[in-house]
């Protein structure tokens, strides 16, 4: 079945169109990784709630290897500044057990 990791980003509203920017310019060397099923950028509707990033993987093994490539490095080497987060979201992965 599939793994899903859901990355939830708290994001202030006066760096919002530059975090949804860089995902829609990002490189899309995600896209051709081993295992890589899809994404999805989720945008919050309502205040206080979190940006979700969801990956698709075939499986474990493959989001692992996403994280451990030059790729992953390379996507994550230049961060937007610390003062464009609020406090909260995470990391969470996931094993799909249904979908239709």
């Amino acid at each position: 079945m599939e793994y899903v990791v859901a990355n939830r980003v708290f994001v202030t509203p006066e760096y919002c169109q530059e975090f949804e920017q860089r995902f829609k310019k990002r490189a899309g060397k995600i896209d051709k990784q081993p295992g890589f099923v899809r994404m999805e950028i989720l945008k919050p509707q309502s205040d206080n709630t979190p940006y979700v990033v969801l990956t698709h993987w075939q499986d474990e093994a493959a989001f692992k290897g996403w994280v451990g490539s030059d790729d992953f490095k390379l996507a994550h080497q230049n961060p937007m500044p610390k003062e464009a987060f609020k406090e909260g979201g995470g990391i969470e992965q996931y094993e799909v057990i249904i979908s239709s």
